[in-house]
C-alpha cells in the first residue's frame, strides 16, 4: 500500500493544483470525476479486463475512457489518458483518495467519523461538530455508524485523532489498568 501512495502522490498533487487553479467550482468537479474513475478501477471484472496481457496501453486507455461515458471534462481525460499512458490505472483509487485529502486542507474541512451506541439527534451532531470544529479548527463534516457493542457514549475519528469517549473503552482501560 505504501508503494501505491508513492506512485499515487504526484499525479494527486498535479490534479489537485489543476483544479485549485481553475476555481473552486473544479475542485468538486475533479473530486467527482476521479471517484467515478477510481470505482470504475475498483470494480474486480473491469480491473481484470483491463490487465490481460493482450491489450495495448492504447486499447487500455480507449476502453477506460469509453467506461467512463461522456461523464467526464476535457481536463479530467486528459489527466486520465496521461495516467492510462504511463500504466497507472491501478493506482487511481489511492490517486482519488490523496486528491481528496488535498481538498480536505485547501477547504479547511476535516471528515469527521462518529460511531455511536445509539442515533444521534440532529442536536447532539450539531453540538459535537461544533465542539470538534473548536478543537481541530476547521470546518466539521460529520458522518455516523451505529455499533450496539459500545455499550454507550461516542467514538470520533479523523485522520489519525482517535477519541474514544466509549462505555467499551472505558472498561477496557479499567481492565488494563487492574490486570497491571
Amino acid at each position: 500500500m505504501a508503494e501505491l501512495t508513492t506512485v499515487a502522490r504526484p499525479y494527486a498533487k498535479a490534479a489537485f493544483e489543476y483544479a485549485y487553479a481553475e476555481g473552486k467550482l473544479e475542485l468538486a468537479v475533479w473530486s467527482t470525476q476521479l471517484s467515478l474513475a477510481a470505482a470504475l478501477v475498483q470494480d474486480a471484472d473491469f480491473a481484470r479486463y483491463l490487465s490481460r496481457p493482450s491489450m495495448t496501453v492504447a486499447e487500455q486507455e480507449t476502453a477506460f475512457l469509453a467506461a467512463c461515458g461522456g461523464e467526464l471534462s476535457t481536463g479530467v481525460r486528459n489527466f486520465l489518458s496521461l495516467v492510462a499512458v504511463n500504466k497507472r490505472l491501478l493506482a487511481l483509487p489511492a490517486i482519488a483518495e490523496l486528491y481528496e485529502a488535498l481538498k480536505a486542507q485547501a477547504e479547511n474541512t476535516s471528515d469527521v467519523l462518529v460511531m455511536s451506541a445509539f442515533a444521534m439527534t440532529d442536536e447532539q451532531q450539531e453540538a459535537l461538530a461544533n465542539q470538534l470544529a473548536k478543537k481541530l479548527g476547521s470546518r466539521i463534516n460529520i458522518r455516523t455508524e451505529i455499533d450496539a457493542s459500545l455499550i454507550g457514549g461516542v467514538i470520533v475519528r479523523t485522520g489519525d485523532l482517535v477519541i474514544d469517549a466509549s462505555v467499551r473503552g472505558k472498561l477496557s482501560k479499567l481492565s488494563a489498568t487492574l490486570n497491571s
